[in-house]
């Protein structure tokens, strides 16, 4: 499934519920297949291996068993909801943790919270692609973000002292005199927290606007 992140979340990390309209155990029979009041038997031809043994001249094999189909076990009275699959289409809603610092495209995986395997059997996974939405201000390089600073002629010939933005409020920045536009300032740890700790930079880039 797909989740949309504005731009702050994606950064801090964010708690998000989804609802997904998916295969899962069916509430009847449990997911073994079964009709409420029966169970499934052992499978008398594998004796419950899901496997048949054949030789064939000098060479021995081994396939899935036709009668059980490989599960290992035969059920004679369906449920009747999934018709012994164990599995029904379910709307279900699951809460999604978004660690700090995820990128736009990025998968996440959810052990255990896919399909379920039939007649109970262990569920697969869930992979969930996050989507960035762009931010009118900042923009993303790995886990440094960036920004473009407008600095009149004045400020960039004779320097200045300005306060800059970041995503946790506003700090100083000291533009020396002679500053040429596309200059840029690197701010120590105001990036993207990173996964193995601390943050990147934010890279704040110098616009001079010249007088006509």
């Amino acid at each position: 499934t797909e989740v949309t992140l504005d731009f702050p979340e994606a950064v801090h990390g964010v708690t998000v519920p989804l609802q997904l309209a998916s295969p899962a155990a069916c509430r009847t029979c449990g997911g073994n297949g079964a009709r409420p009041g029966t169970a499934p038997r052992q499978c008398p031809a594998c004796l419950g291996t899901g496997r048949i043994n054949r030789n064939q001249g000098a060479f021995a094999f081994s396939e899935p068993c036709r009668e059980c189909r490989g599960t290992g076990s035969v059920i004679d009275d369906p449920c009747p909801d999934c018709r012994g699959s164990g599995v029904t289409t379910q709307t279900r809603t699951i809460t999604v943790k978004i660690p700090a610092g995820v990128a736009d495209g990025q998968r996440i995986r959810l052990a255990g919270k896919g399909v379920p395997g039939e007649r109970g059997g262990p569920a697969g996974d869930l992979y969930v692609r996050v989507h960035v939405r762009a931010h009118e201000l900042f923009g993303r390089k790995g886990d440094d973000l960036t920004l473009t600073l407008p600095v009149t002629f004045p400020e960039a010939a004779l320097g200045t002292t300005v306060r800059v933005p970041t995503m946790d409020g506003a700090v100083s920045l000291k533009i020396p005199a002679g500053t040429a536009s596309g200059r840029t300032f690197r701010v120590r740890g105001r990036g993207v927290p990173k996964r193995s700790g601390g943050a990147g930079d934010l890279l704040v880039t110098a616009e001079v606007a010249v007088p006509k």
